[in-house]
């Protein structure tokens, strides 16, 4: 017991050393920058997709905006558990090139595909059976439930495409080829936008299918988008171990256990936000739609510090592949203040001006007034998200999963949702108090990542 406690003592008096000033010096911000900045145009041409969709579909009408939002975190529900394989890859690409080992780095890489394609397309087949009978439990409203069952049905088929797709993200990353990642998700989400211009409205001779037209758009892009991954793994990835031979049994497992409590994060993480756009259901189709929108628009900022929390997921697990803890905690502590930074920034004009970006999405004037002040409000904390966020992928790529899953887990569903379902069907309060305890509970969430962090014990995980 004394020697645990001494070796855990040792371990916090040398990362306490690695504390920088604010701001990182121009060689770190260099090397930072170098990797997220493709992560993040990556992440905001994902926005940009996600943005043209809500534009797209709130053309049609309040419950088209209620059917896409639901239908979405529904999918993104289901694809949660396999999108952390991409962090159990990440996390041992990582810690293989900071070890010097580069010619394993792409095993990982093998077996979170094969996984992936043995849960996903079994399991895609049973869910998209099902979901005649699910859906209409998430909502009441008839003319939601008619079009967001083949929207959410279309967007299952792509399930085993997500997952690869996670999986080949955690491996460009880990190996600091983030810029592929890029390209790749670039051109897919061009492919999106033209696909939903023809389907949802019948253009170039394509009949008009609606919020479904948007569901095939995004199944098509993302399997053109796997393809692609495909192609720029056998060029750059083929002397790593790319398709030569499946990781070995330590590496397989070690892949399980840093995957698994990702994954089993990330689905009740997206289960959490399906319940809260249930409970949001429960006051009424315009208040879902606002959410739809005002979440989307969030992403404005979210996405953008979840490029900086892969970027130090990676640059934390090649430090710690190369002995280095005390750079290792830097990383965590220089990149979440430049996302914090960066997020402030960004978030400033929806801050100032709720209803003029509100209004390109919304065009019920009500719903317009009901979705402005929560808009405001998110715009003005976000940037203290920013911290928590960049500081949970920080845990995950040293390989701290069930302390991130754990922490994320039990605010969300601990307190969050049963306080969201309090005030809203219990005591009748409206989508603006949701809302508050919301932001509430993801900058408290912020906080205790910020103390984890500080404790070092994360530098203890072996990968």
């Amino acid at each position: 017991m004394r020697a645990c406690v001494c070796r855990v003592s040792s371990v916090n008096l040398e990362l306490s050393q690695g504390r920088s000033r604010f701001f990182p010096d121009a060689k770190r911000r260099h090397r930072i920058f170098q990797l997220a900045l493709p992560i993040l145009g990556g992440m905001l041409s994902q926005n940009v997709m996600n943005l043209v969709d809500t534009g797209m579909v709130g053309a049609l009408g309040n419950e088209a905006l209620a059917a896409v939002g639901l239908g979405s975190f529904a999918s993104f529900m289901a694809f949660a558990f396999l999108m952390g394989m991409g962090t159990g890859v990440q996390a041992i690409a990582a810690r293989r090139l900071g070890a010097g080992r580069r010619a394993e780095t792409a095993l990982p890489l093998n077996g979170g595909l094969l996984l992936v394609l043995g849960v996903g397309l079994p399991g895609s087949v049973l869910l998209i059976w099902l979901v005649p009978q699910l859906y209409p439990t998430l909502n009441s409203d008839p003319e939601v439930v008619a079009m967001g069952v083949p929207y959410l049905q279309v967007r299952l088929v792509a399930m085993a495409g997500v997952g690869m797709n996670f999986a080949f993200r955690g491996y460009w990353n880990g190996v600091n080829l983030s810029r592929l990642y890029m390209r790749t998700l670039v051109s897919m989400h061009a492919c999106n936008i033209f696909l939903n211009w023809v389907l949802i409205f019948g253009h170039l001779g394509s009949p008009a299918l609606g919020v479904t037209g948007a569901g095939i758009a995004t199944a098509v892009a993302t399997y053109l988008g796997t393809l692609h991954y495909f192609v720029l793994a056998l060029r750059h990835a083929r002397g790593n171990g790319f398709l030569h031979r499946l990781p070995d049994g330590f590496t397989l497992r070690a892949l399980l256990r840093l995957s698994v409590p990702a994954g089993a994060q990330q689905f009740l993480f997206a289960t959490g936000m399906t319940t809260l756009f249930w409970i949001l259901g429960q006051l009424g189709t315009r208040e879902l739609a606002a959410a739809n929108v005002i979440t989307n628009l969030t992403l404005v900022g979210i996405l953008p510090m979840l490029g900086f929390g892969l970027a130090a997921s990676s640059l934390v697990g090649q430090a710690l592949g190369g002995g280095e803890r005390a750079d290792a905690a830097r990383w965590g502590w220089e990149v979440s203040r430049l996302a914090l930074v960066f997020v402030a920034l960004l978030e400033l004009p929806v801050a100032l001006f709720p209803e003029l970006f509100l209004g390109i999405f919304i065009h019920d004037p009500e719903t317009l007034a009901l979705a402005s002040l929560p808009m405001r409000l998110v715009a003005l904390t976000l940037w203290w998200d920013a911290l928590g966020t960049v500081l949970l992928n920080a845990h995950q790529g040293a390989g701290h999963n069930r302390r991130a899953m754990a922490i994320s887990v039990s605010m969300q569903w601990g307190i969050f949702l049963p306080l969201a379902y309090l005030l809203g069907p219990v005591l009748g309060f409206g989508l603006l108090q949701i809302w508050l305890a919301n932001i509430s509970y993801r900058c408290v969430q912020a906080l205790i990542f910020l103390w984890s962090w500080r404790q070092g014990h994360w530098a203890e995980v072996r990968v």
